[in-house]
């Protein structure tokens, strides 16, 4: 099971969230959009924004940064109202949406070097985000030869440079290969380690297991949860999977004291536990004689809790 990230307990993280919603609504024709949508992100947190294509995630990230205005319905950042007469709330958020906006005919420095100037930050900004990324070495290039991860690394350090507390990021794993998804999950964690809240969209499901303290699902521009990831898999009860060398007596075994027993596979025994644990099904099946070669206990990946919500609340939907 992936390790997960502890979070601090203290009131103000209780008091201020990093992004707090209230009946946030933006709607298109044809029903996309978002409707009605409750965030609660808290401060610190990896917080990944799960929905299929077209459930409103883009649409939800342009209203936080402010580059759409929603019809109704409010936005705290921090404890702070987003508005258009208080734009210096959005200081406190760096962002990366889409493919990353880069001039491949300058360096990486050079890039920095021109949001820098916009910004009117010290040059020692520069450096620092350029080693906070792993890119002070390649520095120098241009970014038109820059691989794939260098560019969303580069991208980063752009959202980084003005020291954001809050860090926004549209499928920062689009393209990227293996070596390069694991990098940015690595980046990812020790950014959240020195109190960066990350909200995060992706479809990358096995990604945002490994590194999500939170997750919120949304479909058809609704909020169908949101919460802890331990929470998630709460919903579901874990499965033990067994394989012994007579798995139709287990059954019967099995069956004969009210446990739930079905087949996995021709020759593995899958048990929801609603009534005994693991070692209780083992000395059962082992006190009657019979040898167990396998006993496991299978948890709920993100994946499959993912479609169990998005499925149900599109069969609600067309109802």
């Amino acid at each position: 099971m992936p390790k997960m990230r502890t979070m601090p307990t203290s009131p103000a993280h209780v008091a201020a969230p990093a992004i707090l919603t209230r009946g946030l609504t933006r709607q298109f024709p044809g029903g996309f959009g978002v409707r009605d949508l409750d965030l609660n992100v808290p401060a610190g947190s990896i917080y990944g924004f799960l929905g299929p294509n077209g459930a409103g995630k883009t649409t939800t990230i342009r209203l936080l940064l402010d580059l759409l205005r929603p019809q109704s319905g409010s936005i705290e950042l921090f404890g702070r109202r987003l508005d258009r007469n208080t734009r210096q709330t959005l200081g406190l958020v760096g962002a990366l949406v889409e493919s990353p906006s880069l001039y491949g005919h300058l360096t990486g420095r050079e890039n920095l070097e021109v949001t820098r100037r916009l910004l009117d930050l010290p040059r020692a900004r520069i450096d620092s985000v350029l080693e906070r990324v792993g890119l002070l070495e390649s520095a120098g290039r241009r970014v038109r030869d820059y691989s794939l991860g260098m560019r969303q690394r580069l991208a980063i350090a752009l959202a980084l440079i003005g020291a954001p507390r809050l860090l926004v990021l549209d499928e920062p794993g689009n393209g990227l290969d293996p070596a390069g998804i694991q990098d940015m999950r690595q980046l990812l964690r020790s950014l959240a380690d020195e109190g960066i809240t990350i909200f995060v969209s992706s479809h990358l499901l096995s990604e945002v297991e490994l590194v999500a303290t939170h997750v919120g699902v949304l479909q058809a521009g609704r909020l169908c949860f949101e919460g802890r990831l331990e929470e998630l898999r709460g919903r579901v009860k874990p499965r033990l999977l067994v394989r012994c060398d007579e798995p139709l007596r287990a059954r019967a075994l099995l069956a004969g004291v009210g446990e739930d027993v079905g087949w996995l596979d021709d020759g593995t025994l899958v048990l929801s536990l609603d009534g005994k644990s693991a070692a209780q099904v083992n000395r059962l099946l082992v006190g009657h004689g019979l040898e167990v070669s396998h006993l496991a206990m299978e948890h709920a990946s993100l994946e499959s809790l993912f479609f169990d919500l998005t499925i149900d609340r599109s069969l609600e939907n067309a109802a």
